[in-house]
């Protein structure tokens, strides 16, 4: 699907308003057994490694996420085949009417059409991730079987709160009444609000557990949770380990009702590939792109991902972000692992552009082009590191330069 295509919807409000009327109006219903996972970090991935885990179980499983990285198609798949222009148009031209009369969003366009698709394929189970929040996230529209909170932490500000209490609170919005819930390991505040929303919906709360002899390999790590003993996946991401761990308790607390075999559960999670997260794109000089996006997650990636990779290699970091991240924090944990750090721009209408950095200009060279600073490092740097990072679809950009051979 063209990305021109979405152009024409609606974009930058969050209300629910528009959306229900029109569910409302066109009798929406929706019957598939399904996970609901929100969280500021670590969603996507655990949304990724449940439905492959069941895919290698043998079920039928939709798959919606966002945001995409190349191609909006990506954000509603069947057992990891994209939706094809031809379904997508299928399900759209049914409703295009009503979709425009109600003026829905881009985010709320391809939540409804998924979330059809996976009904009118008769999915077995679908893994459906929100967009942002939870409580009026466009998502939050079904029933789930399981609801999940992969982590809580300060971002969306200005739409989710000004607190770890309040954004909470909107995350705990997918808690469904007498609905199984499963929760990370999170800040004391977040859990207390939580628990006070489980506990209003007679719902059941299940917790993380521990895994053990977490160990990293050249192709990613092994380590052993419950009865699934040397469990591997293949991200360099240390932080994938807790998404895999969450995607691992989560079929667990689900196996009455979908039954799963150890091996071919193990086989699911290794099949996964995550793109844009400790992403090696080039080997020498070894250059690695990683989609962290806040403070939370570029802390994860500075404190242990990188270091397990580039084994005491100097580091040259070239960043980029949107103009509605928390940018101190976020340099603040780059500059603990690098002397070298470049800001850019790229071809995004959200990018933070020179004038927004200008509170850093003294501290950090800006470079308007980012394919020409990243051939220069590549070039003065060979035998080094370069790490690409600061937004999802910086890291997306800059890997599909690399795929089209521009880089």
């Amino acid at each position: 699907m063209d990305k021109s295509f979405f152009d024409s919807f609606r974009t930058g409000d969050y209300q629910r308003a528009n959306f229900d009327s029109f569910l409302e109006h066109i009798k929406f219903s929706y019957n598939v057994p399904s996970i609901h996972v929100t969280g500021t970090n670590g969603k996507g991935s655990t949304c990724t490694y449940i439905a492959s885990i069941y895919e290698a179980n043998g079920y039928k499983v939709g798959l919606f996420k966002s945001p995409y990285l190349f191609d909006p198609n990506e954000m509603i798949s069947i057992n990891g085949k994209n939706i094809t222009d031809e379904q997508f148009l299928s399900i759209f031209n049914r409703f295009e009417k009503d979709i425009r009369k109600f003026n829905l969003s881009a985010f709320e366009v391809h939540t409804f059409i998924g979330l059809m698709f996976f009904k009118e394929q008769a999915c077995d189970i679908a893994v459906i991730e929100c967009g942002m929040g939870g409580l009026i996230d466009a998502t939050n529209i079904f029933t789930p079987v399981l609801s999940i909170i992969t982590s809580v932490a300060l971002e969306h500000t200005d739409a989710l709160g000004y607190s770890i209490s309040e954004i909470a609170f909107q995350k705990a919005g997918i808690i469904k009444e007498e609905v199984p819930v499963l929760i990370n390991d999170l800040p004391e505040e977040a859990t207390r609000v939580i628990l006070n929303v489980a506990k209003e919906n007679k719902s059941k709360v299940y917790y993380l557990g521990h895994y053990v002899n977490k160990a990293f390999h050249k192709d990613g790590y092994s380590f052993d949770y419950s009865e699934f003993y040397n469990s591997k996946i293949s991200s360099l991401a240390d932080y994938s380990v807790n998404d895999a761990v969450m995607a691992l308790e989560a079929v667990t607390v689900l196996k009455d009702k979908f039954s799963i075999d150890a091996d071919k559960t193990k086989q699911g999670l290794l099949k996964v590939k995550m793109e844009c997260r400790m992403d090696v794109l080039k080997e020498n000089p070894l250059v690695i792109v990683d989609g962290a996006h806040n403070p939370e997650a570029m802390a994860m990636l500075c404190e242990k991902s990188i270091h397990q990779v580039t084994q005491g290699k100097p580091i040259h970091v070239i960043f980029a972000c949107f103009r509605d991240k928390n940018l101190g924090n976020m340099l603040a944990s780059l500059g603990a692992i690098t002397d070298d750090l470049s800001i850019t721009t790229f071809d995004n209408p959200r990018a933070r552009t020179e004038d927004e950095y200008f509170l850093f200009a003294a501290d950090y060279p800006f470079r308007e082009n980012a394919k020409e600073l990243i051939k220069e490092k590549m070039e003065q740097y060979p035998d080094d590191v370069i790490l690409i990072t600061g937004s999802l679809a910086f890291a997306a950009y800059v890997k599909s330069m690399f795929i089209k051979g521009e880089l």
